[in-house]
């Protein structure tokens, strides 16, 4: 088996968000530390995190690449 793919930015993605799933959209690959949507992000080229956009609430968030699932398209 090869390795799990990674979100790419545009990709439509869902996560877990305070006990219900939250869907949107990854506007950024972070691969250093800095300041992103309100907080430190640890992201490194090893270990990157992703900035994500909620379409719900239209608010920022940012999550390592295994906390996201890419949507399944719809027809």
């Amino acid at each position: 088996m090869g390795k799990k793919r990674e979100p790419e930015v545009g990709d439509e993605v869902t996560w877990s968000s305070h006990g219900s799933t939250a869907k949107g959209r990854v506007e950024k690959k972070i691969t250093d530390r800095r300041e992103e949507a309100g907080r430190t992000v640890a992201a490194s080229p090893e270990e990157p995190q992703y900035a994500v956009r909620s379409e719900k609430s239209g608010r920022k968030a940012v999550h390592k690449g295994s906390a996201l699932r890419k949507r399944k398209r719809s027809k």
